[in-house]
């Protein structure tokens, strides 16, 4: 299997989990949320389902050069989303201190694309972009 390839599982796969939590914390677990716990589980589902889908188009895109974003965004999602769900059921703060590091994935993540597409110059992709 091509790394292209597992990264769209990985990303595919992550996506229909942010669905199914999203979907979860809008019905079988509103009421167990005040409105800012909610807004806290909206926000690890929204950066969880954003991720996601940067995994799937980078991906997609085989690029070989990005897939090491794939990586900072996958620990990003487990760190930031998957802290701030349970935080927002069980109001644990040490749950709520791994988040920043989440965070922090997903930076370096995005200027891994940035610093990787700006050495590639182009070369390796459809140009005119």
């Amino acid at each position: 299997m091509s790394k292209s390839r597992k990264w769209i599982i990985t990303g595919s796969v992550f996506g229909f989990l942010g669905v199914a939590i999203g979907a979860l914390g809008a019905h079988a677990l509103k009421p167990m949320l005040n409105p800012e716990t909610s807004e806290t589980f909206r926000t690890g589902v929204f950066y969880h389902i954003v991720h996601s889908l940067a995994i799937l188009a980078i991906g997609l895109s085989s690029r070989e050069y990005l897939l090491k974003a794939c990586r900072f965004f996958l620990a990003g999602i487990i760190l930031f989303s998957f802290s701030l769900y349970p935080y927002s059921l069980t109001h644990i703060k040490f749950l709520a201190m791994i988040t920043p590091f989440g965070g922090v994935a997903f930076l370096i993540g995005w200027l891994t694309v940035i610093v990787a597409e700006v050495k590639n110059k182009g070369q390796n992709g459809p140009s005119g972009i």
